[in-house]
């Protein structure tokens, strides 16, 4: 029912001349559910308190309740049509009054961890988009046939969002930057492996895919306590986002897996200055995957001491900051990074590497990101010590990743598999720190058994061209060597 729900809601968007693309379907679908799911968040409160013989007062006061002002109900359960706003008074009402009243909860609230406030940052920045109040009643009243009272209901719910996310990454204009393929992620927090009582930190959160995986993760790891729940409720996971499409996403993402209040700031994180980190602010575990290609300005910048413009070397300066000792990282980022050789690449390899111990590198072929061109790896690091082996793995598919053929947790197996013994094979292999270039400390990101020309397109008559000529030109040497 929740799928054919979701896929009524998109058509009805699809018709209104205020949204015009995936973004927009999920950005106001996004705020209709949240209005939704606090209606019903706040009728179980009530119900638990009044069994335990306690006041609940909602958060809404009655006028801006969801059974209120979007589905008024007569005494059978059915829509009240005499009362219910539609047309124009229903977007009146929306755009003039509802909203002003969410986004005033941004001051009002007592700080930034309850959920007033989150509902006042949401509703901050956020307009509805719908033109027409008769399109606006129609998605009210599909919404209202969702519940989020089960656990059950809200997986489903969640598995159905995390695919219009995806449709939204696929769907061009800015969408891919919020999403990361769910395989990839759910093999780096596998890896990385949070535990229970670590804080759990994204700086980019997008999304919030990584958050949402690694409370799966940790949730099924093992029989939780009440008290161990709890913690995973409230102390565990951390993030902070500067776009507001993002951010509401992200939230919404997160309550739909069960964090109940996610912990999720409306910022630019690049706008804090890197040295006033201090060790309160500190987090076990950084999992990312920061935006980049981004230029960001001057005064952003300042706040780094390798300057540079490229957002994903701020970000990584930033992750190596906030890491406890000891503290453990999953970051994907620009293959380039390995071998630039430009001051800000160098200086900022050298820190890594100085700074913490580069467990591995996970190189990752085009397409696993079906909106980028470049190619990217992800870097597994534990703060505190110097690196002095690096193991690398190159990963390898018969087919070429794109939106036809994603990658799987199945295509990452094999690293998975071997990561822990760091296993050298065809496409993994071990680097002495200590036998780099001193200066530029590059990262070789080929085997160095490789043929020269594997990168090239294996379809490519030049590719096939070029090794039957190594192999001729390597016949013809062993043939000099022989009469010598």
């Amino acid at each position: 029912m929740f799928e054919t729900t979701f896929r009524n809601l998109d058509d009805t968007l699809r018709k209104d001349a205020g949204c015009s693309s995936e973004l927009d379907y999920i950005e106001q679908t996004s705020w209709v559910l949240f209005l939704k799911y606090l209606d019903d968040f706040e009728a179980d409160r009530e119900a638990s308190a009044q069994l335990n013989g306690e006041r609940y007062k909602r958060i809404l006061s009655n006028e801006y309740a969801w059974t209120t002002w979007a589905v008024p109900k007569t005494a059978d359960g059915k829509l009240d049509y005499n009362t219910a706003l539609t047309g124009e008074d229903l977007k009146e009402f929306v755009d003039g009054k509802l909203f002003p009243y969410l986004k005033s909860f941004k001051v009002s609230a007592e700080n930034a961890d309850t959920l007033e406030y989150k509902i006042g940052e949401i509703f901050h920045e956020l307009k509805n988009k719908l033109q027409s109040g008769y399109s606006l009643r129609e998605v009210i009243n599909k919404v209202d046939e969702l519940r989020f009272r089960s656990n059950e209901e809200k997986h489903e719910m969640s598995s159905l969002y995390e695919d219009k996310i995806k449709n939204m990454g696929n769907a061009g204009r800015n969408g891919g930057e919020y999403y990361t393929p769910r395989p990839l992620i759910k093999t780096i927090v596998k890896v990385v492996n949070p535990k229970i009582g670590n804080k759990v930190y994204d700086g980019a959160v997008g999304s919030a895919g990584f958050l949402c995986e690694a409370y799966e993760y940790m949730r099924t790891s093992k029989q939780l306590t009440a008290k161990e729940f709890e913690q995973l409720q409230r102390k565990t996971f951390y993030g902070k986002e500067k776009k507001s499409l993002a951010y509401i996403i992200g939230v919404m993402n997160m309550i739909l897996h069960g964090i109940e209040a996610p912990n999720i700031i409306h910022t630019n994180t690049l706008g804090e200055n890197n040295a006033d980190i201090q060790e309160k602010d500190r987090v076990d575990v950084v999992l990312a995957n920061p935006p980049f290609g981004g230029k960001e300005r001057a005064e952003v910048r300042q706040n780094f001491a390798i300057s540079t413009g490229e957002t994903a070397y701020l970000f990584l300066q930033h992750f190596i900051k906030i890491l406890k000792n000891n503290g453990r990282g999953g970051i994907v980022i620009k293959s380039t990074f390995l071998t630039a050789n430009d001051n800000a690449s160098i200086a900022l390899r050298k820190q890594l590497l100085s700074e913490t111990s580069l467990d591995a590198v996970l190189i990752l072929p085009k397409g696993v990101f079906t909106k980028t061109p470049a190619t990217t790896v992800v870097l597994f690091f534990t703060k505190g010590l110097s690196t002095s082996t690096t193991w690398f793995y190159k990963l390898k598919a018969k087919e070429s990743f794109g939106i036809n053929n994603p990658i799987s947790e199945v295509h990452l197996k094999d690293f998975v598999d071997n990561y822990p013994n760091k296993i050298n094979t065809d496409n993994s292999w071990t680097v002495d720190i200590s036998k780099l270039n001193i200066d530029t400390l590059s990262l070789p990101i080929r085997h160095p058994d490789a043929n020269p020309y594997e990168d090239i397109s294996p379809s490519s008559d030049i590719r096939n061209s070029l090794v039957e000529l190594s192999k001729e030109t390597q016949k013809l040497m062993e043939k000099i060597g022989a009469t010598e």
